[in-house]
């Protein structure tokens, strides 16, 4: 197996638990679940923070609030946005509909956007 292939099962494996921690330590890690939720209520707010707090990711679809009310997915993201940061979480858009939640030990990858230059900007011929 090539040093690639190891490192891969190594993380593998270390996320699923079942690493071999190194003689005389523990393996002390908890699970981290990854959950979807439905966003229904402003009350499903508390259900998430409790998930955050507890190390679980969340993938929040957030369309059966927005049927009921777009001030209240204001008001929770708003919400959302300030526990994460005091937590030191991470929260994220994933298309029109979710959001991803995310506890400190992990944080969300944003792809940098950069501005074609003139040489690489397409044009018709």
């Amino acid at each position: 197996m090539s040093n690639l292939g190891k490192a891969i099962e190594k993380f593998v494996n270390r996320i699923r638990g079942t690493e071999r921690a190194p003689a005389g330590y523990a393996n002390a890690s908890p699970k981290v679940y990854l959950r979807a939720l439905l966003l229904r209520t402003l009350e499903d707010v508390e259900i998430v923070k409790r998930e955050v707090k507890s190390g679980n990711i969340l993938i929040l679809r957030i369309s059966p609030l927005a049927r009921k009310s777009v001030e209240d997915v204001k008001q929770a993201v708003d919400d959302l946005c300030e526990f994460t940061k005091l937590v030191g979480g991470d929260i994220a858009r994933l298309g029109e509909e979710r959001v991803v939640v995310t506890p400190s030990s992990v944080q969300i990858w944003r792809e940098e956007t950069s501005i074609l230059s003139e040489a690489e900007t397409p044009t018709a011929a």
